[in-house]
């Protein structure tokens, strides 16, 4: 039994004896007016500066043959999307260990942020979370329809309810820790691409 008067329980206790009686409720988040412009020039030119690349791609075949244009010498494609079968399916990992030998993986996201370049994946896109920061280089289908203008939009559309796990990705990997030198692939994937695509 815990002993009630030392000064951890003396302070539990205190606030227990002092929570507000009314309810509080969380400020509101206002819709803020957005620019009329089309939003995937700035989605393109951000995701550029974080280090990423855009492609519009017409078919599976074109999003085949840039994938095999940007990495000629990848040996394994681990894919969790449809459109591309790759060398390797993403359900077939059974431990993230596997993943350790992957060139190219392959996800879809579910919308991209303009004022950013990022795109939001989760567990179930990505299949197994580590296909997105153990693969040497990552490709990432979007939608251009699902792109939000910016951060207030998208948390609008993150469902944390319905996964366990989810982050927003905004180009390669990179570091500038040393001499302030800026350099990609220190961390996690060495390039990001996207592929506008909708889904098929």
């Amino acid at each position: 039994m815990q002993n009630p008067n030392t000064d951890r329980e003396l302070i539990l206790n205190a606030i227990r004896q002092n929570l507000p009686q009314q309810q509080v409720e969380h400020p509101a988040i206002p819709v803020f007016a957005r620019p009329g412009r089309p939003l995937k020039p700035d989605f393109e030119r951000n995701l550029q500066e974080a280090g990423g690349a855009a492609h519009d791609l017409k078919s599976p075949a074109e999003v085949q043959a840039k994938l095999e244009a940007l990495h000629p010498g990848a040996k394994v494609v681990c894919s969790a999307v449809p459109e591309i079968s790759g060398t390797r399916r993403a359900e077939s990992v059974q431990d993230p260990h596997e993943l350790a030998d992957v060139d190219v993986g392959v996800v879809r996201a579910q919308f991209g942020v303009a004022e950013s370049g990022a795109v939001w994946l989760t567990q179930e896109d990505l299949v197994v979370d580590g296909l997105a920061f153990l693969s040497q280089h990552l490709i990432v289908l979007l939608d251009p329809e699902q792109i939000v203008p910016d951060m207030h939009e998208a948390y609008r559309r993150v469902q944390l309810n319905e996964t366990a796990y989810g982050c927003f990705m905004m180009g390669p990997s990179a570091t500038a820790d040393i001499e302030a030198t800026l350099v990609h692939g220190a961390q996690g994937v060495r390039s990001l691409n996207v592929f506008f695509l909708p889904p098929v």
